[in-house]
């Protein structure tokens, strides 16, 4: 889908942002930006689109965006009950390429930052001890200041270069900033479908979303998001499944019908597609871990 434009606001005074949120919820908006994106979620769950990726996201997950990648975090529809007590979590640093300088780059001993910036195209999720290394630097950047501040990227910047605990979240595509209207449309396709997934959704209904007719739409979705709305859909109930059966309280068959799919066949076929194993597979893998 074409991401909207956003502006990462940073200061004049600074040559990187660094923030530390705690709100309700992440929003919803598909967007992209120019700057490299660092995100450590502390708290919170529910359902991310990275490029052309959705997957779900748990707490304690930290995600490496490359410039221009689009994303987004939709939280659980708990989130979004003016829940007081339920609250996301997370720090988040903002960067340019070239933040540091251009000539930084074309030094010999920083030769590992352009191969990084590359693999980040693609998003990353980083794990084990160099997570745990970069959400201590993360937490020391929020309150440092001056030559600490670069200090710490560049030791962000090492870490992140040097690791090989990570996996690739996606694969590289090119994205254009979309206009207004397309943003708004495609958005409310994405928020209609994230709200409803669990009952019947024709294209009759998305289409009229749309102002479109099923033809129009169908041609319409599958340009901005290189597969069908029946397959977006089926993705969607999908990430939800793998959650219920991470959290292992309902039996199967239950988390089948409580996703969407109307028979349990149907189910096992449709996550055997899109994750390459089946349901009890996929929570023995996940419990073993």
């Amino acid at each position: 889908m074409k991401p909207h434009f956003h502006k990462v606001p940073i200061t004049l005074q600074s040559s990187f942002s660094i923030r530390h949120d705690i709100k309700p919820d992440f929003g919803n908006i598909w967007h992209y930006h120019p700057e490299l994106e660092l995100h450590y979620n502390m708290k919170g769950e529910g359902v991310r689109f990275i490029g052309d990726n959705i997957s779900n996201f748990v707490s304690d997950e930290m995600v490496l965006l490359g410039e221009n990648l689009p994303h987004t975090w939709r939280c659980k529809e708990e989130y979004f009950q003016n829940n007081p007590d339920l609250k996301v979590e997370a720090m988040v640093i903002h960067f340019l390429p070239d933040c540091l300088g251009k000539h930084l780059l074309n030094l010999p001993e920083a030769y590992l930052i352009p191969k990084l910036f590359e693999k980040a195209k693609s998003g990353l999720i980083i794990h084990g001890k160099a997570k745990e290394k970069l959400a201590k630097l993360m937490g020391d950047a929020i309150h440092a200041t001056n030559l600490e501040r670069i200090i710490i990227l560049l030791t962000i910047l090492k870490t992140l270069a040097e690791t090989d605990e990570f996996e690739l979240i996606t694969s590289k595509n090119t994205f254009y900033q979309s206009n207004e209207s397309e943003t708004l449309r495609i958005n409310k396709i994405c928020t209609y479908t994230l709200s409803n997934y669990k009952k019947d959704i024709s294209l009759e209904e998305v289409a009229s979303l749309s102002n479109l007719s099923i033809t129009s739409f169908c041609r319409y979705f599958k340009l901005m998001t290189k597969k069908t709305y029946y397959d977006f859909l089926i993705e969607i109930r999908v990430s939800h499944a793998c959650r219920f059966l991470i959290e292992n309280k309902l039996p199967t068959e239950m988390i089948c019908f409580n996703c969407g799919f109307n028979n349990v066949s149907n189910f096992y076929r449709h996550f055997k597609k899109v994750t390459g194993m089946t349901p009890l597979d996929y929570k023995r893998k996940y419990l073993n871990e």
